[in-house]
């Protein structure tokens, strides 16, 4: 009754089956591993103290960023250059923009450095100037951001001195020096003379230390954002969603596998009683 197997059409829907349930079998438990991966990011992050918290290192030193050094205080030295503007960010569900300062370090790199946020539109609301001579900023380190950030505007077409997204790959663009792959946002928002250092040429610069409390022209602090990745956020419970889905296909073959074999024998076996016509006999 089950010769039927045998046949080159039922080779095809068994090799099939033998080849879809490891493959979804796989894929399953490899979205499984992802979501575990994440779970286990989030238990160890939670154990840790938040990186804003920790002591302040240079810039260099925590470099490239990660999901341990992301959020951690980096400290940098150099002169303030070109001036951005970033529409469309929002802060406490109020929109307005960043203001964004290319910090010229010793190296000749600049470090992208959001000063802080304004409500309104960009290019009407009046932007405070950033601090003269040489300055050391201390402020929250993040990666460069993409298209998946929240806020980020990848179509294009703004208006000059306006940035989309605040990423190397955007900012070297528009400036003629290299562009550190990373950012930082200061907690602080004004400047305050502090002590005085050597410049290049030998002689004596003012430095100053863009750490400030509540000043800054009205500039506000923007929060450092958790690294992409990390946490038990969408995208984990998007994982064990796919987990779900791909165990359900799995058994979905199973099943569809063995009602055609059901279908196939009680046809057979209809056939063998006479109760249907042979259809591959020819009819005089």
């Amino acid at each position: 009754m089950y010769r039927f197997l045998l046949t080159p059409r039922w080779w095809g829907i068994n090799l099939f089956v033998v080849l879809a349930i490891p493959f979804c079998v796989f894929m399953g438990t490899w979205q499984l591993g992802r979501f575990e991966d994440r779970v286990q990011t989030h238990e160890a992050a939670e154990k840790q103290p938040a990186p804003g918290t920790m002591a302040a290192e240079p810039l260099d030193e925590l470099l490239p960023v990660d999901t341990v050094t992301s959020g951690r205080p980096a400290t940098a030295s150099g002169r303030y250059a070109d001036q951005f503007l970033v529409p469309g960010r929002k802060l406490e569900d109020r929109s307005g923009f960043y203001v964004l300062d290319m910090l010229r370090t010793d190296s000749g790199k600049a470090l992208p450095v959001v000063r802080g946020w304004l409500p309104g539109k960009a290019g009407h609301t009046p932007v405070p100037a950033a601090p003269t001579g040489r300055v050391t900023v201390t402020g929250d380190l993040q990666a460069s951001e993409n298209t998946g950030t929240d806020g980020v505007d990848a179509k294009g077409g703004l208006p000059d001195g306006q940035v989309g997204m605040i990423s190397a790959a955007s900012l070297v663009n528009l400036v003629p020096y290299d562009v550190y792959d990373a950012w930082v946002t200061l907690q602080e928002t004004d400047a305050r003379t502090g002590a005085s250092g050597t410049g290049v040429s030998g002689t004596t610069d003012t430095v100053l230390t863009d750490t400030p409390g509540k000043g800054g022209g009205g500039l506000r602090p923007v929060p450092a954002a958790a690294p992409q990745g990390s946490g038990l956020d969408l995208k984990a419970f998007q994982n064990l969603g796919y987990t779900g889905e791909w165990f359900v296909f799995a058994a979905f073959v199973v099943f569809m596998w063995f009602r055609l074999l059901r279908r196939e024998a009680e046809a057979a076996r209809d056939l063998k009683l006479g109760l249907i016509a042979d259809e591959d006999t020819p009819t005089s």
